[in-house]
């Protein structure tokens, strides 16, 4: 059976078809009230952006979703989790800030801004899954403990994923930076010259596979679990990630996190998509390159597989900019090609899709329902 796909195109000629009216007027459409009960704390899951990035969602659309949530009796809070690299996001407090540098104000946006594994990235729980990378994974507690979410995701390119959009935005984005660490790499952390023997790592590692040696930190390869936890833990980043790792296990692993954060609230969880600014990175680059295709408009589904694949097939059907990362590769620009392969050619977006079915996440079947 086909999930229904909601789709307004970015078309204006008044009032009540501007943008911002856009996001709420397809709230109702999907009819994502349904599952908003009184008192509910909804989490709005968001990527804030890094700090010098642009490309990330318009608090006024935010701004959207929160007014609606608030009509059917929930208490929205935004959220997000720290990240994996250091940048302006990797504790509570800078995570913080840079929301409020990008416009997540409560003044904007009406609601408060809750980081939802803390401020250094501990507060998780533990989500039995058995599937095949992961019996078990890290979900960060305020996302797991809320009792419903509206996830809002930016579409863009990947390196490593191919595109990111809700399937992404569940797994790295509910997941602390122990999560990201098993998402990312089944190699172990690395320690580098710059270590202060301040015994954070030490202290917080799980299996006591790290000592000091010689005055620096030692990771023991056969005690370590990978758990990421002295990344976290190292206020001085010498302790990094070793990011290299097969990319078709790297999805499948993204997957399996989704697929956690999903599942103790799937009856209620939607989803909602931007396809603008459809840069070639992450919003986690504290830059935003050109679009790869022209804006393309807004999709609302309670279905994340049949949501990102629609994204996807809109993306993929439009002519490339050839002013943008496909320019460079001087490939990719006609309808019908793979934008996404064409400027990250090791990347094969489609498998996330294909793999989230498997796992009964959703349906690639869809019907795109357009709005006027």
């Amino acid at each position: 059976m086909k999930s229904k796909v909601y789709f307004f195109d970015l078309r204006a000629k008044k009032r009540t078809e501007s943008l911002a009216a856009k996001v709420g007027r397809i709230f109702e459409a999907a009819e994502f009230g349904r599952i908003i009960s009184e008192n509910d704390m909804v989490a709005l899951k968001i990527h804030f952006g890094e700090r010098g990035n642009n490309a990330f969602i318009n608090p006024i659309f935010v701004r959207q979703v929160v007014d609606k949530v608030k009509k059917y009796g929930g208490k929205p809070f935004l959220t997000d989790t720290n990240t994996l690299y250091k940048g302006s996001r990797s504790n509570g407090i800078d995570h913080i800030v840079t929301a409020i540098e990008n416009g997540f104000a409560y003044a904007v946006v009406n609601a408060p801004i809750i980081i939802a594994d803390g401020i250094v990235s501990k507060d998780s729980v533990e989500v039995e899954i058995n599937k095949k990378h992961f019996d078990r994974v890290k979900i960060a507690s305020a996302i797991y403990y809320s009792n419903a979410m509206i996830v809002l995701s930016h579409f863009k390119g990947h390196e490593m994923a191919g595109f990111g959009g809700a399937i992404k935005n569940l797994a790295m984005g509910c997941a602390p930076a122990a999560g990201k660490q098993r998402q990312h790499s089944t190699l172990k952390p690395k320690v580098y010259e710059n270590c202060r023997a301040c015994l954070a790592c030490i202290k917080n590692c799980p299996n006591d596979a790290i000592s000091l040696v010689d005055g620096k930190a030692y990771i023991d390869t056969e005690k370590c679990i990978g758990c990421g936890e002295c990344i976290s833990m190292c206020v001085f980043n010498a302790i990094k990630p070793v990011w290299k790792t097969d990319i078709l296990e790297f999805v499948e692993r993204m997957t399996e996190y989704a697929y956690g954060a999903y599942i103790n609230k799937k009856e209620k969880t939607a989803f909602i998509n931007f396809v603008m600014n459809v840069t070639p990175l992450c919003d986690c680059t504290p830059w935003s390159d050109a679009p790869i295709v022209h804006d393309i408009g807004i999709l609302a589904s309670f279905d994340p597989v049949a949501l990102d694949k629609a994204c996807f097939d809109l993306v993929n059907s439009q002519k490339g900019n050839p002013h943008s990362a496909l320019g460079d590769k001087n490939k990719g620009f006609e309808p019908g090609e793979d934008k996404f392969k064409a400027i990250h050619p090791d990347t094969k977006g489609e498998y996330q899709l294909e793999y989230a079915e498997k796992l009964g996440m959703g349906t690639r079947e869809y019907e795109l329902i357009k709005l006027t």
